[in-house]
């Protein structure tokens, strides 16, 4: 599926850009079903709101149920001072999570098959575990930032495995919110780790090496139907989207099952909903 180049690149800056990955029609097909699930999301029966900026993150029931189900979170700045949404609930959903691939027939077709099996083995992944979907909105003019973090630190395992499948489902650019990473950055320490507490689940910090800033990150502007893959070390973030224009992405989260899957990760799949491959 990649080249040798392509692999040592990977090696070296811990991400990988695939432009042209998923046809324009597979792309249509998985917005459209991605808006019929907001439309048919009733928020007044039971919501949750979904926030990175902060150390402990939303942990209620709703956020923590959702591992294994298909639940919409909102943006944080969805709602006005007296409580009501400012705009349509169909411009002020973050994001859809988390088990679409497994639930969803849409989602599962999208999310498998040989081309990403293949690339997922050329990337190390010889028996491929995805735990988690999401698809992610980034509304136009209240898109939320996602601050820098490693995936790595919700998808803890020995040795570290996990790997991000990041998907394009419109232009992503430094207007709208597009990724920022590190390159090589997969090649420091895990800085922090969300673990299970309870019926909850909290942020514990690891190492206090310093994030990236302009110095060292750079943006990842690419084209719908790109597929971005990269280390579950590597340090990236994305901006506030404040522009006109909404920045759909969708991701998967995989783990090699050779790995030991920690047990305090917050996202556990019980014996009757074990966590597949790509195929």
């Amino acid at each position: 599926m990649i080249t040798a180049q392509q692999q040592a690149d990977y090696q070296q800056n811990g991400y990988l850009v695939l432009p042209g990955f998923k046809a324009s029609s597979e792309l249509a097909a998985l917005r459209e079903r991605a808006q019929a699930i907001v439309h048919a999301f009733d928020p007044t029966e039971r919501s949750g709101i979904f926030t990175t900026n902060e150390q402990v993150r939303q942990t209620d029931g709703y956020f923590m149920e959702s591992a294994n189900t298909v639940r919409c979170f909102f943006e944080e700045e969805a709602f006005g001072a007296d409580g009501a949404l400012k705009q349509d609930k169909s411009l002020s959903i973050n994001k859809i999570g988390h088990a679409m691939h497994d639930l969803d027939p849409e989602f599962e077709q999208f999310s498998r098959g040989p081309a990403l099996a293949e690339l997922a083995a050329d990337l190390g992944l010889a028996r491929a575990q995805v735990w988690q979907s999401m698809y992610i909105f980034k509304q136009p003019g209240i898109g939320g930032e996602v601050r820098w973090h490693q995936d790595a630190t919700f998808f803890d395992s020995t040795p570290i495995t996990v790997t991000t499948f990041w998907f394009a489902l419109e232009d992503a650019t430094r207007e709208n919110g597009c990724l920022w990473m590190e390159p090589g950055g997969h090649r420091g320490p895990l800085r922090e780790r969300f673990v299970k507490r309870g019926e909850g689940a909290g942020m514990e910090v690891l190492d206090t090496t310093p994030w990236p800033d302009d110095r060292t990150a750079v943006p990842v502007e690419v084209k719908a139907g790109t597929l971005v893959v990269f280390h579950g070390l590597l340090p990236h973030y994305s901006a506030p989207n404040r522009s006109a224009v909404s920045r759909h992405a969708y991701t998967l989260h995989a783990t090699d099952a050779s790995s030991h899957y920690s047990p305090n990760n917050w996202l556990q799949r019980p014996d009757t909903f074990p966590a597949r491959g790509f195929t």
